[in-house]
């Protein structure tokens, strides 16, 4: 596989993972055929800023958590105002985080 391809993709998709799991994506992607690489980097990444953002402003009614495929809290959420405020208010420090996890997951389930 061509390494500036892997390289490119590293550089504009580095916020979307954990950065302590970017050396692991960069080798899996190393090791991948070329018609692999292209469905690998096809993969629809949710950018955590914008799920931060929608966090702060429609947390409470459980959006952020729907968006990261977490029905079951996001019902949560929405049932009960993200607890009465208290787990919007935690996922305001916490959602970009899981939100690269889940791309991180994602991402491998598609390799």
């Amino acid at each position: 596989m061509d390494s500036q391809k892997i390289d490119m993709f590293i550089i504009a998709n580095q916020k979307m993972f954990p950065a302590d799991k970017l050396a692991y994506v960069k080798e899996k992607l190393q090791s991948l055929p070329e018609d692999q690489f292209l469905l690998a980097t096809s993969v629809d990444l949710k950018d955590p800023t914008t799920l931060l953002l929608i966090s702060i402003f429609l947390g409470s009614l459980g959006i952020d958590r729907f968006m990261l495929g977490e029905t079951g809290m996001g019902v949560l959420k929405l049932l009960t105002g993200g607890l009465c405020g208290i787990l919007t208010i935690i996922d305001w420090f916490t959602i970009s985080k899981k939100t690269r996890e889940t791309n991180f997951n994602n991402f491998m389930l598609h390799l």
